[in-house]
């Protein structure tokens, strides 16, 4: 017999003897378990048949498993055997003979526990470079990852495990029972136990354990009892933590009271469209100066010939060099202190094949310099696009003005976080409007990360969005975004997500691009949305998820309690069959006689009713149109509200000429914005109602040009304000 040892022991043996084996056997996986207090069934190891036929295990039957691969089930690898040395031993060769010419090194037997397979759970923790340890639970067994998605839990949103095990459909099922299905534990049970295997990532990841899992666990009169069990070891020491940016540094960088770019040309190149839109966007020109030898004065600016002729450091160098020159640049930059901050716009270092060493080494000499108290500058990119900052009164991207849609002096009070250059500008063209106070683009992040100015952001009480498009995370910073995406959550914020590089022809791409590495999209997806993250699935999601919280974000939620006024059928149905988590509600009776009115004096009395949706048909006019809207967001019962709008009808002033008079529909519905109701208009038409849609949305009401769409990202924008706000 093989005796079962401390799991420390195990580790440290395998590491002692320079195994090359990642993965442990059950036996040497399930000390791990009883290390963390839960029931095993009596087993034994044998290394032969006749060995088995010795075996003394109490119960009718056993169970006999090939000791190695993982997914031993499906590979013939487990035999339920009655318990007598004849079908012991017969298992045993069963096992052998299904093993395709792979002999297990040794069989495992062990009490049969007798359980219904539905009743199975799941549940494991695993390391992750983004958010640490990962907690997973719910249904378990052969199913197991086919079925209802389990509860996620990380060190960042330990604070919330009973919500997220109370929210999530697996771990719902396995407390309240489904389709007829009894109750399998009660949620105090996974609760404790997802804190156990949470202080197990926390202890042992990633430097002994990379992932532990129990699959199946059941729960009994006696207690949980783990059927199976799975280790991965680990990478053997623990990471050296990354000495984070200093705070003031993006705060200097973001608000500079002094800019140096280099590598500005005679002609127009990224630098010099650099330095045109620092002044362009009010930045002082006598406190920017430029980096270029010959000369005294570019465009007002006063030129230095080189970094060391600077008077004083400077709180943020813009470069717009090659991408060879900026090691040589930065490794001056980091000796000499002349910069605070800087902005590296080349790409091609970090992303390009042959440059990650570069790029690593310059990372290094960064976090070295901080680490022995030097202060080395905070650095964003490179392949960074720039950023704008409108408290800071500067402009340092290199897109020419008049290749941009002109922007409204008013702006949101958002801050727009992206990896990719492309897709900022994209936003920022197709929504002028919004006119961010932040715009980053972080490129490949070489020192800035998403996560360090998202911290940075959830301080900033005049920012209450921030919106972020990324393509993976660096190491912890899943950890930080959650953290600042909570802390942004509790003062009335709210953080809008957008991954890219979440399949795996996404992720090479990714790669290829800004040299990220792409998450576990269902862990990000679960773990924000338990902090209350707005998780777009497309772009266009991200857009109009951008709309409802910048347009709705000083305007009460209180519920999810719907109305839906609409003059085309088809809008009222597909409202109905895209609720979500959102109920129409039955209008008071108050309201109710106000709408019987407004329809008998339109004359649409006879051909229509009052309910909720309410199909007002193409032959409402304008008056009543409005009026009916306004009704219902009047309504005591209505949380927030949808008003879709099919303009075809000539009953309706919905073209172009009309939309300037304050008796046509677009300007009777734009007097609506400032309704204490939230509400989102629909304006289901081409191009020639856009002008409608315009004067709607400029009014200050989120425009979405769809009603299934609207509805589906309204229901999401409810559930995900409340589940931050509740935890």
């Amino acid at each position: 017999m093989t005796p079962i040892t401390d799991w420390r022991e195990v580790i440290g043996e395998l590491r002692a003897h320079g195994g090359s084996r990642a993965v442990l056997t059950e036996p040497e996986a399930q000390t791990i378990t009883r290390a963390l207090g839960i029931g095993l069934p009596r087993m034994t190891v044998v290394a032969t048949a006749d060995e088995a036929s010795g075996v003394d295990l109490p119960g009718e039957r056993l169970v006999v498993k090939a000791v190695g691969p993982a997914h031993k089930t499906e590979l013939g690898g487990v035999r339920v055997a009655a318990n007598s040395p004849a079908a012991i031993v017969n298992a045993v060769r069963l096992i052998a003979a299904s093993a395709a010419g792979t002999t297990p090194e040794s069989f495992l037997v062990a009490e049969f526990v007798d359980h219904d397979p539905a009743d199975e759970v799941l549940a494991g923790v695993r390391w992750t470079d983004a958010f640490g340890p990962v907690v997973s639970i719910g249904p378990g067994g052969v199913t197991a990852g086919l079925g209802l998605a389990p509860a996620i839990v990380a060190r960042a949103t330990s604070d919330r495990i009973d919500a997220t095990l109370a929210s999530a459909p697996g771990t719902r099922s396995l407390t309240e029972g489904s389709r007829g299905t009894r109750a399998v534990a009660r949620p105090s049970q996974l609760a404790a136990l997802a804190v156990d295997l949470l202080t197990l990532g926390e202890t042992t990841m990633p430097h002994d354990l990379v992932e532990f899992e129990i699959n199946p666990l059941v729960f009994t009169s006696a207690g949980a009892i783990a059927l199976d069990a799975l280790a991965v070891l680990g990478r053997g020491k623990a990471d050296t933590p990354r000495r984070p940016p200093p705070p003031e540094g993006i705060l200097q960088q973001l608000r500079p009271r002094s800019i140096a770019v280099i590598g500005v040309s005679e002609r127009m190149n990224p630098g010099r469209v650099i330095l045109h839109n620092l002044l362009a966007a009010g930045f002082p020109a006598d406190r920017i100066a430029v980096i270029k030898p010959g000369v005294t004065v570019v465009d007002g600016c006063r030129a230095v010939p080189s970094l060391s002729a600077l008077d004083e450091p400077v709180d943020l160098l813009v470069v717009a060099l090659t991408a060879s020159a900026v090691p040589e640049l930065m490794d001056e930059v980091i000796a000499s202190g002349f910069a605070r901050s800087v902005i590296l716009i080349p790409g091609g270092l970090g992303e390009r094949p042959g440059t990650e060493p570069e790029a690593r080494r310059l990372a290094e000499s960064i976090a070295t310099a901080r680490r022995a108290g030097r202060s080395a500058p905070v650095v964003t990119g490179p392949n960074s696009m720039g950023i704008r900052s409108v408290p800071g009164s500067y402009d340092a991207t290199f897109i020419p003005a008049e290749r941009m849609t002109p922007a409204p002096a008013k702006g949101a009070p958002l801050a727009l976080i992206a990896q990719s250059g492309a897709f900022t500008l994209s936003r920022l063209d197709r929504l002028p409007w919004l006119r961010p106070r932040y715009v980053v683009t972080v490129g490949n992040q070489l020192d800035l990360t998403i996560g360090n100015y998202l911290d940075h952001f959830a301080g900033d009480p005049e920012v209450a969005i921030v919106a972020c498009y990324l393509e993976g995370f660096r190491p912890g910073d899943g950890d930080r975004m959650l953290r600042a995406a909570a802390r942004l959550r509790a003062r009335g914020g709210v953080l809008i997500w957008y991954r890219g590089g979440r399949t795996v022809a996404g992720a090479r791409s990714a790669a290829t691009h800004t040299a990220a590495v792409a998450s576990d999209d269902a862990v990000a997806r679960a773990l924000g949305e338990t902090v209350g993250i707005l998780t777009a699935d497309s772009l266009d999601d991200f857009d109009d998820l951008l709309r409802l919280a910048v347009l709705l974000h000083q305007k009460a939620h209180t519920g999810r309690r719907l109305a839906v006024v609409s003059n085309a059928g088809f809008e009222c149905v597909a409202a109905a069959d895209n609720l979500g988590t959102l109920e129409l509600t039955e209008f008071a009776p108050a309201t109710r006689s106000r709408l019987v009115e407004i329809l008998d004096n339109a004359g649409l009395g006879g051909i229509t009713g009052v309910g909720n949706p309410l199909d007002l048909t193409p032959s409402a006019g304008d008056e009543a149109f409005a009026a009916a809207a306004e009704a219902a967001l009047d309504d005591p019962g209505v949380d927030l509200a949808v008003i879709g709008c099919v303009p075809f009808t000539p009953e309706l002033r919905t073209l172009p000429a009309d939309v300037d008079d304050p008796g046509s529909l677009p300007g009777r519905l734009a007097a609506l914005a400032g309704h204490r109701t939230p509400w989102v208009a629909v304006v289901d038409g081409g191009r020639r109602y856009d002008p409608m849609a315009g004067e709607i949305e400029e009014a200050g009401v989120p425009v979405i040009r769809s009603m299934d769409r609207a509805i589906r990202l309204v229901a999401k924008f409810a559930i995900t304000r409340q589940r931050g706000a509740g935890g």
